[in-house]
């Protein structure tokens, strides 16, 4: 049964679950080994269960426990070429695990193909991925967005589940005085992240694909809240034709809960 749980989404800490009780991958591994062991004991999956590790990008929300997780259970590891060697610099990848570059290129694990995709963020050399079941189903995880990205459009039409990034709300960051002038531009740059508008924006143009579900995820503690990113992509989807809920369902992702098991349909 193809099957999805978001673990954990937000700035203190990403990773998503893709597969069965028996065999499947992890997309990320952003909190500590034993939160990670955990959560995963929450939809009865042991890590023995998990064949690969799949890397977004170096940052800590989405690496910090990635070294004693993959080497604790002896995981390999899939990422950019680039982004393995931001991780062998920061001291993340010493040789605990089997690293491996899928160089943007698919590749077949735990039963079903993985396609990278490049994404715009201010990292070595981030990417999203696109799984796709035996079945034909589809499964796209694309946060740490600046901007969507022709070449992340063109992976994410059309699937049949996407977790999105809603990162912010533009004018709760602007007022924030926890964040610098130059962080603040970083996040709202073509390298940044994706607002909750700029989010209800992309979600506009993916319905018209065939997109019916989706996942807010990656949404931020200081200048974001569950309700608030839910209520402006709802109420901005529904302004721009699409039904919420009827045309295309949307849920959250959580940052300190298991934020649902989905089966993917």
């Amino acid at each position: 049964m193809a099957r999805f749980s978001p673990l954990f989404s937000g700035s203190s800490g990403n990773s998503y679950y893709i597969g069965s009780s028996d065999a499947g991958i992890l997309v990320d591994a952003g909190r500590s080994a034993k939160q990670l062991t955990e959560m995963l004991g929450r939809i009865k999956v042991q890590p023995q269960a998990i064949q690969a590790i799949l890397v977004t990008h170096e940052h800590i929300d989405h690496v910090r426990g990635l070294r004693v997780f993959a080497s604790r259970h002896h995981i390999p590891v899939f990422a950019t070429t680039g982004t393995l060697r931001a991780l062998e610099e920061q001291g993340v990848s010493n040789g605990s695990f089997v690293c491996s570059s899928h160089h943007m290129q698919p590749f077949t694990c735990a039963g079903v193909e993985i396609t990278p995709f490049p994404t715009s963020h201010d990292c070595a050399e981030g990417c999203g991925y696109k799984v796709r079941y035996a079945d034909g189903r589809t499964l796209a995880v694309a946060t740490d967005l600046g901007c969507l990205s022709e070449a992340v459009k063109t992976q994410i039409i059309g699937c049949d589940f996407v977790v999105l990034e809603s990162n912010h709300d533009p004018d709760l960051l602007r007022m924030t005085q926890r964040y610098s002038a130059s962080l603040k531009a970083r996040i709202l740059g073509a390298r940044g992240h994706l607002s909750n508008e700029e989010c209800a924006k992309a979600l506009l143009c993916l319905a018209q694909t065939g997109v019916r579900n989706v996942i807010l995820g990656h949404l931020s503690q200081e200048t974001n809240n569950p309700e608030l990113a839910f209520d402006t992509v709802c109420r901005l989807l529904k302004a721009g034709g699409i039904a919420p809920q009827r045309e295309l369902r949307v849920d959250l992702a959580w940052r300190d809960r298991l934020g649902g098991y989905y089966e993917i349909r």
